[in-house]
C-alpha cells in the first residue's frame, strides 16, 4: 500500500510513478500537491494507493502524534517517510495498524457520501467491469470486495465453525462392515480382535475446499496490505507461488470447477465473494491499463456533509432562501432548537442555529474572511425571518406564495423580531466546527468535541456588537468555535447507524446552546419584568424607546402575559442601577 497526504507538496520525482494517470501538475518548484482524498489502484505498481486527508498533518507538515528514533534522537515523521510500503516499515506496528484501518474508514465514508449523493461532482468513481454472474460484487471496486471478504469472516464465524464441525463428525469411527469383510480377525479370550480396523473414509468435500481458498485470500490480504483479520481455522493454506498462480487465473478456474457443489445460501455467498476477488485480481494482472478509483476532489464538501449529517437539518428540509440564501451564500449547517433566552424545555420558543464547517489541518486558525461571512449568514437569516412575516406577498408568483404560507405556519413560533412593541431581536447563535486528531489517535475519546481556544487560551465564544449594552440588538451576534475529533466523526458517518448519529446530534446541540447561555449569563444581567400597576407598559416603551432599544425583548408576543427581558452588561448594571420596571424574579 502506498500512502499520500492531501495538499502536501511532494518532490515530483518521488510520486510520478505513484500518481501515473492521475492528472497532477507540478508547480514552479517542481513539486506536486495532490488535491484528492481517497483510493485508487495503480496497475503499474500492482498496489493500492491511498490519499489521506490533511487533517492528519500538522501546520509543520508532519504526521500528528508520530515520532520515530533516528540515530538515537526522536524525530517527527514527514509524509515522504511513509510514502512506500518499505518506508512504512520504520513506523511502529501500532501506527501501521492505525494507518491501514484509517484508510479503510476514509474509503467507507466516501462510499456513504457517494451513495447518498450519486450525482455529486465532488466524487470521482470508476470500477472495473465484472464478468461474473454474482450479483453481490457487481459495480464494486477491488477494495469493496476485499472489505466484503473481511466482513464475511467477522459476521459468519459461527457458520464456518459449525460447518467444519459437521464435516469432521464421525471421521475417526470404525467402519465395522469393511473391517469384518476385508481384514483378518483373531480369537483371544473368546473375543474377536481386529488388529487393523478400517476407519470411515472421508469423501472429497468441496465446501471445505472453499474455506481453504477463503482463508488463503484473507492470509494474503493480511500479509500484503497489513489487515489484521483473524484466521482461527487450522488449514494448510495456499501461499507463495501457488497463490500467485491462483491470482493469475487458477483461482477462477478452480472455483468454476466446484461452483455447483454448494447448496446453502452462506456458501453460495462466500463462493461469489471469492470468485469476485480472483476475477478482479486477474483483470488487473492481465491489463496494464486497468484502473479503478474512488476519489474526493473536494473533500471539504464531504467533511461538510459528515458534520451536517451529525449536527444539522438536511438542506432539502430547509425552506428556500434560508440555507441557500438569495445573495448566493450557502449555510453549511442550520437547524432550529430551544431559544437561548427560554427557560421552558418544551420548546415553545425556538431560534435558528447557524453553523459553518472549516476543513483545516490540525491547529489551523480561523481567517477574518470566514468570521465576516458567518456574521453575514446570520444577518441574512434574520432578514429572511422578518420578510416571511412582514413582507407583502404580491411580488411573488403563486408557487412561492404557497411555499411562504407553509413556511409561516411551520415557523410561526420563531419571531426573531418583536416588531409590535420593543423592536428587539432574539439572540441568534453561530458556531464554527473544525477538526483535530488526538496524538494517541483514539477514535472514541473521552471528549470528542472541545471548545476551541486561541493562543491566549481565551474563551471560544466571541460577541460582535454595535452597542455593547444591547443584547437584543440586530447587530449583536454570538460566534462560538468548536473542534471535533475527526476520527470519531469519521467513525460515526462511515458506520451510518441512525441511532448512534441521533444520540450524538442531541448531545452536541445541547453543548452549543449551553455554551452560549453561559456566556450570556456571565456578560449580561437578564430579568423577566412587567409594568407596575397603573403604568401603561406600551406607552412607557414608546416614551423611553431610545433608552430601551436593543435592551428589551418580548419573547412570547402580545397574546401572552407581557414579560420583557431587560439586559445590560453586568459591569454597567452595577454602575447605572435598575430601570423603573417591576422585577418579577
Amino acid at each position: 500500500m502506498y500512502i499520500l497526504f492531501e495538499e502536501h507538496p511532494y518532490v515530483s520525482c518521488l510520486v510520478e510513478k505513484v500518481l501515473k494517470d492521475i492528472y497532477i501538475l507540478q508547480d514552479v518548484d517542481r513539486k506536486v500537491s495532490v488535491q484528492y482524498v481517497g483510493y485508487f489502484y495503480n496497475p503499474y505498481l500492482h498496489d493500492c494507493v491511498f490519499i489521506l486527508p490533511k487533517v492528519l498533518l500538522t501546520e509543520q507538515e508532519t504526521l500528528v502524534g508520530v515520532k520515530i528514533k533516528i540515530e538515537g534522537d526522536e524525530k517527527a515523521v514527514t509524509p515522504e517517510m511513509v510514502l512506500t510500503p518499505k518506508g512504512q516499515e520504520q513506523l511502529s506496528k501500532e501506527y501501521r495498524k492505525f494507518i491501514y484501518e484509517f484508510s479503510v474508514w476514509i474509503y467507507r465514508a466516501l462510499n456513504v457520501f457517494y451513495k447518498s449523493n450519486p450525482k455529486s461532482k465532488a466524487i470521482l468513481y470508476k470500477h472495473l467491469p465484472q464478468a461474473g454472474k454474482g450479483s453481490r460484487h457487481r459495480a464494486e471496486t477491488y477494495l469493496d470486495i476485499v472489505l466484503s471478504l473481511i466482513d464475511f469472516n467477522r459476521d459468519n464465524r459461527d457458520f464456518v465453525l459449525f460447518t467444519i464441525k459437521n464435516l469432521h463428525r464421525g471421521n475417526n469411527k470404525i467402519n465395522w462392515t469393511r473391517t469384518i469383510g476385508h481384514t483378518q480377525g483373531f480369537i483371544q479370550d473368546n473375543e474377536v480382535v481386529y488388529l487393523n480396523p478400517v476407519n470411515k473414509k472421508r469423501i472429497v468435500n468441496y465446501e471445505e475446499e472453499l474455506f481453504v481458498i477463503f482463508f488463503s485470500i484473507l492470509n494474503y490480504l493480511n500479509q500484503e496490505y497489513g489487515f489484521n483479520t483473524p484466521i482461527n481455522i487450522q488449514y494448510d493454506l495456499i501461499q507463495g507461488k501457488q497463490f500467485k498462480q491462483y491470482l493469475r487465473g487458477m483461482g477462477k478456474t478452480r472455483l468454476m470447477q466446484i461452483k455447483y457443489k454448494y447448496f446453502s445460501d452462506k456458501a453460495l455467498q462466500l463462493w461469489d465473494l471469492c470468485y469476485a476477488f480472483f476475477e478482479n485480481s486477474y483483470s488487473i494482472a492481465i491489463n496494464t491499463h486497468a484502473q479503478e478509483y474512488m476519489l474526493a476532489k473536494s473533500f471539504n464538501v464531504v467533511f461538510e456533509a459528515m458534520i451536517d449529517e451529525l449536527i444539522g437539518t438536511p438542506h432539502n428540509n430547509i425552506p428556500k432562501g434560508l440555507a441557500d440564501q438569495d445573495d448566493g451564500k450557502r449555510v453549511d449547517h442550520l437547524y432550529t432548537d430551544l431559544a437561548l433566552t427560554s427557560v421552558n424545555t418544551q420548546k415553545d420558543r425556538e431560534v435558528y442555529y447557524i453553523g459553518d464547517s472549516k476543513y483545516y489541518k490540525s491547529g489551523h486558525s480561523l481567517t477574518s474572511e470566514s468570521i465576516y461571512k458567518q456574521y453575514t449568514y446570520a444577518k441574512n437569516v434574520i432578514q429572511w425571518n422578518i420578510n416571511l412575516f412582514l413582507a407583502d406577498d404580491t411580488a411573488y408568483d403563486e408557487t412561492d406564495r404557497q411555499l411562504r404560507k407553509e413556511d409561516r405556519e411551520r415557523f410561526k413560533d420563531i419571531r426573531l423580531q418583536d416588531a409590535s412593541l420593543t423592536e428587539g431581536y432574539d439572540v441568534i447563535p453561530n458556531f464554527f466546527i473544525s477538526a483535530f486528531v488526538y496524538d494517541d489517535r483514539h477514535y472514541n475519546a473521552r471528549e470528542n468535541i472541545v471548545k476551541h481556544k486561541d493562543k491566549n487560551e481565551t474563551h471560544c465564544t466571541k460577541v460582535s456588537y454595535q452597542f455593547p449594552d444591547r443584547l437584543f440588538d440586530r447587530d449583536t451576534l454570538f460566534l462560538s468555535q468548536y473542534d471535533v475529533n475527526f476520527l470519531y466523526i469519521l467513525y460515526l458517518y462511515a458506520r451510518n447507524k441512525s441511532n448512534e448519529k441521533d444520540i450524538w446530534k442531541h448531545y452536541v446541540r445541547n453543548i452549543f446552546r449551553d455554551e452560549i447561555r453561559e456566556v450570556i449569563q456571565k456578560e449580561f444581567k437578564i430579568y423577566a419584568m412587567r409594568a407596575r400597576l397603573g403604568v401603561d407598559g406600551a406607552l412607557y416603551l414608546q416614551q423611553h424607546f431610545y433608552e430601551l432599544n436593543g435592551r428589551v425583548f418580548q419573547p412570547y408576543g402580545e397574546d401572552r402575559t407581557m414579560y420583557f427581558a431587560y439586559a445590560r452588561p453586568a459591569k454597567k448594571m452595577a454602575e447605572n442601577g435598575e430601570i423603573e420596571l417591576e422585577d418579577q424574579n
